[in-house]
């Protein structure tokens, strides 16, 4: 069994190596938008490319939020209430991003 010493360098080291990692660098910011009352929040967003968009459902319904585009495809699962959902736009253009469940709700993402 380690000790407490030993166990925390080993901790330390793991979390240090795991910061240096090329990936972790490009990690992007992570913008959130809010499902509500049947509609994004937001109607429009501008982002980085790599950036994260964070789906809140803070609405009393499921939504289910997809995109597609020549560049870029995504369809979520069902998102309870309560539930959040993280997609990374790694490609430049203009996406709309809409839920299956209520066609009405529409984001527009602008990835510079």
């Amino acid at each position: 069994m380690k000790s407490f010493p030993a166990l925390a360098t080993a901790l330390t080291l793991t979390l240090t190596a795991g910061l240096l990692l090329p990936s972790a660098s490009r990690a992007g910011e992570v913008h959130e938008i809010v499902q509500k009352e049947r509609r994004f929040q937001t109607p429009e967003i501008t982002i980085a490319k790599g950036d994260i968009i964070r789906f809140e459902n803070h609405d009393e319904f499921i939504h289910q939020i997809f995109t597609e585009s020549p560049t870029m495809s995504f369809d979520s699962d069902e998102k309870r209430p309560g539930e959040s959902l993280d997609v990374e736009f790694d490609e430049q253009g203009l996406f709309e991003v809409r839920c299956h469940i209520h066609p009405k709700m529409l984001l527009t993402v602008k990835v510079d």
